[in-house]
């Protein structure tokens, strides 16, 4: 079961940094893509309709494919403050709650998401501006992006919070 789990631990790992290059390059393309419209619609008077809504899709999806990875190499938000303030013994307990929490916030988004997506996909729905994409697009990155935060949440409880206390229960208190 160790070993699966090893495998599983590692194909998300290998997945989430994908996710990070993706992103990184959908925001390269975003970029150039806003500074062209620009270009265009000043130099040649020729303004886009869907340059801007097609830059907004690729930064929702450059934000959400990549909060795994983010995740994963520490880049989010930590109060620091309370891990001084606190105990060690507290501190295991409160990030073992707070990866929980969050696991299953972040679960909940993503089944929601796909339901989203899916009730999209099936009614057809597209965005109202003149370009009008289709809207199942940017909801299944949302639904992709939390569901990979999901599971890497699943992978930072089980081999940062819940295996050390196993291994200080099977070898006694330190």
């Amino acid at each position: 079961m160790a070993r699966v789990w090893r495998a599983f631990a590692r194909a998300l790992a290998a997945l989430n940094l994908w996710m990070g290059y993706a992103a990184g390059l959908l925001v390269a393309i975003s970029a150039l893509v806003l500074t062209a419209e620009v270009l265009l619609r000043y130099f040649l008077g020729s303004p886009s309709d869907w340059a801007l809504e097609l830059c907004i899709t690729m930064l929702i999806a450059s934000t959400f494919v990549s909060a795994a990875y983010t995740l994963a190499a520490r880049g989010h938000v930590n109060i620091d403050i309370v891990d001084a303030l606190l105990s060690a013994g507290v501190n295991r307990w409160r990030l073992l709650f707070a990866d929980a929490a969050s696991a299953g916030l972040c679960g909940f988004v993503a089944a929601n998401a796909w339901r989203l997506t899916a009730t999209a996909w099936r009614e057809g729905w597209v965005s109202n501006s003149t370009w009008g994409p289709k809207l199942w697009v940017p909801f299944a990155f949302i639904a992709l992006g939390m569901s990979l935060l999901a599971l890497q949440y699943l992978v930072q409880i089980v081999d940062e919070r819940v295996a050390p206390m196993l291994q200080r229960g099977r070898h006694g208190r330190a």
